[in-house]
């Protein structure tokens, strides 16, 4: 062991985690970490989410005398995590309602109540709730919990989905608490819609957007699939980050449902499932933004489905989103964005690829991460949505790999034509009229081993070369043949002529020229078929055209 191992340390906590330790926001910690040149450095994890030592950390903080202090958030979120335990969207579902009409739920309790009041009338409503909110997804991004979107995927959504005006009209059908939902537009002017499956989630999402401004906002509990309590909306604008892989979505209930229009999804892809939901919500012209896993891009199950979004000029853009935007877990996720035509026919669909990009880094994608993609080019046999499958198509030069596999044919055969042995008349087939011994003997004798089934001479009066040519004859490979067809890779059946070892030698120089005549001719066919694959691709995709002349 080194002697810097720590069989029992403490796990590695997160930036985040520090904060909760020492009763600060992430900023500070944040800060702290620029302006100090002693603050531990990192102990693992990676540039954009680095883990700290935790006993490094508290020494720091004692040290410094940081977070000796603990804030008055901090000391309520406690006191809720008291009342309510791991039942945090309760929590949160009772100080706002406690906030919006001043009558504390009977879990609140009066002393909590009374710390709640008190921060409020020192900060603000809509101040505390979201400082509750943070610490609330602090804990669901601690436990892997994929029952709100991270904050990452919220920023990629806005910013793809751009400006949103005040007269627009938005739906998120599984809006959990809001965060996304409320975060697309000006604070008051767009209607906002919002549906939830779980009551207390609902609850929340309707009382923040409340609190914070954003009116109107209506939103509904219920399971959208199964019971869409917004049946008859249609809006400008749905946005959605769909509970990942549930195989329970209702398929075997909602078979003869109207929303499948492009095909009624298969259990295991959800995901088309609330796709559909969403797009059947839009007006014309209408637009979905919706989260989806990446994998929906390219599994068999859904490619008819993706098809139709194709062939009807439905699917307007395909972003593949920079590993671990959704903290929740590790899965690549993308964003597609459907927009319902309004006349207008769409002709390519737009490929961004950014999954080489950094989490918090810029969303604008450069030159070489985005390509519109002809419809036609998609409806092939797996309809694969990836977007870097294409943009590597897109950014290639067809030209100077055909010149280059050009060059190559050529070079080989330049080679080939100096590797063919030059070969003396003998005196007729059949007239290798002399001795001979099998492999067998030879074996036996200990002059040949065999070496991953491959026979190698151990003796100075018989060459490898020459062995292995003469047992690669027709006559040896008739003996390892079975009566049924089968060829044998046994070769100790095989016999090999008795001569002196120059000879050997002479018959082993030919025979290994030819064995380099085989390689060379397999790299031949290798390279003509890349060549030709690339030359029919660039033809038929216009990235190359007939030459007038030889090239």
């Amino acid at each position: 062991m080194k002697d810097d191992a720590r069989p029992t340390a403490d796990p590695l906590i997160t930036g985040a985690e520090i904060a909760r330790l020492a009763g600060v926001t992430r900023a500070a910690v944040s800060n702290w970490r620029r302006r100090h040149d002693d603050f531990p450095a990192p102990a693992g994890g990676g540039p954009t989410s680095p883990l700290f030592d935790p006993a490094e950390v508290n020494a720091w903080l004692a040290e410094q005398r940081k977070g000796q202090d603990v804030s008055d958030e901090v000391l309520l979120w406690q006191a809720l995590r008291g009342a309510f335990g791991d039942d945090t969207v309760q929590a949160l579902a009772a100080v706002a309602r406690l906030l919006t009409d001043g009558t504390p739920p009977p879990r609140l309790g009066p002393e909590i109540a009374q710390q709640v009041l008190e921060l409020a009338e020192a900060t603000s409503k809509d101040g505390l709730m979201t400082a509750l909110t943070d610490r609330f997804l602090d804990t669901t991004r601690r436990v892997g919990s994929d029952q709100v979107s991270s904050p990452r995927v919220i920023r990629a959504v806005r910013h793809f989905v751009g400006p949103v005006p005040d007269t627009a009209s938005i739906l998120d059908p599984a809006c959990g608490i809001g965060s996304l939902l409320l975060s697309l537009g000006p604070d008051a002017g767009p209607t906002r819609y919002g549906q939830e499956i779980d009551v207390a989630m609902a609850e929340v999402a309707h009382l923040r957007a409340g609190l914070s401004g954003r009116t109107p906002t209506e939103v509904r509990s219920g399971d959208s699939l199964r019971d869409d309590t917004w049946a008859e909306l249609k809006v400008d604008l749905v946005v959605c980050d769909p509970p990942a892989a549930r195989p329970d979505w209702g398929r075997e209930e909602l078979l003869l449902d109207a929303r499948w229009e492009l095909g009624i999804p298969s259990r295991a892809e959800s995901e088309l499932a609330w796709l559909q939901h969403a797009y059947a919500h839009t007006v014309p012209g209408g637009k979905v933004v919706m989260v989806m896993p990446a994998s929906v891009a390219y599994r068999k199950a859904g490619r008819r489905i993706r098809a139709e979004l194709v062939r009807r000029g439905i699917l307007s853009e395909v972003v593949a989103l920079p590993v671990g935007t959704a903290t929740a877990h590790s899965l690549p996720v993308q964003l597609w964005i459907l927009v319902r035509p309004d006349g207008r026919t769409a002709r390519t669909v737009r490929m961004v690829d950014l999954t080489a990009a950094a989490p918090d880094g810029p969303l604008a994608p450069q030159p070489g991460q985005v390509v519109e993609v002809p419809l036609i080019d998609l409806l092939d046999d797996t309809v694969d949505l990836t977007p870097g499958n294409h943009i590597g198509s897109a950014n290639r030069d067809y030209l100077a790999e055909y010149t280059a596999l050009r060059d190559q044919l050529r070079e080989q055969l330049r080679v080939l034509d100096t590797l063919l042995p030059r070969l003396a008349p003998g005196s007729g087939p059949g007239t290798l009229d002399t001795a001979s011994v099998s492999v067998a003997d030879l074996t036996r004798a200990g002059l040949v081993e065999h070496v991953e089934g491959e026979p190698r001479s151990v003796s100075e009066h018989l060459d490898t070369d020459y062995l292995r040519g003469f047992l690669a004859g027709p006559a040896n490979k008739r003996r390892s043949t079975s009566g049924s067809g089968t060829f044998r890779t046994d070769s100790r059946g095989s016999r090999v002529p008795q001569l002196g070892i120059e000879t050997q030698r002479h018959y082993g120089s030919a025979f290994r020229a030819l064995q380099e005549v085989e390689t060379c001719t397999r790299r031949l066919a290798g390279l003509s078929d890349q060549a030709t694959e690339l030359a029919r691709e660039g033809l038929t995709n216009g990235a190359l055209n007939p030459a007038s002349g030889d090239a």
